[in-house]
């Protein structure tokens, strides 16, 4: 993927990660989420494919996948934890 179209791509990310950011919709809902009791966090992904004019898909297409988070947490519950054991995996608490 050439230079240009990376940094269009990069902007591209950036522009949906502040329209999310400044949606006063999300905001309301997460504030009733939280007024509920919740505590919330929110992971998008997004994956976006381009290709020249002529090309078909998969051809040369360039896809760019961006993640927008806010300070996400990593929480292993009980189920993660029996799953893990049944791969012979420990995870030692950090406390």
């Amino acid at each position: 993927m050439d230079q240009q179209l990376k940094q269009l791509m990069k902007e591209l990310g950036e522009a949906i990660n502040e329209s999310l950011a400044d949606s006063e919709q999300i905001a309301e809902v997460v504030s009733r989420i939280k007024e509920g009791g919740y505590d919330i966090f929110l992971v998008l992904e997004a994956t976006i494919g381009v290709s020249k004019p002529g090309e078909k898909p998969g051809d040369k297409t360039s896809m760019v996948t961006t993640l927008t988070s806010t300070n996400p947490e990593f929480k292993i519950n009980e189920q993660d934890l029996k799953f893990l054991k049944s791969l012979r995996i420990k995870i030692e608490d950090k406390t």
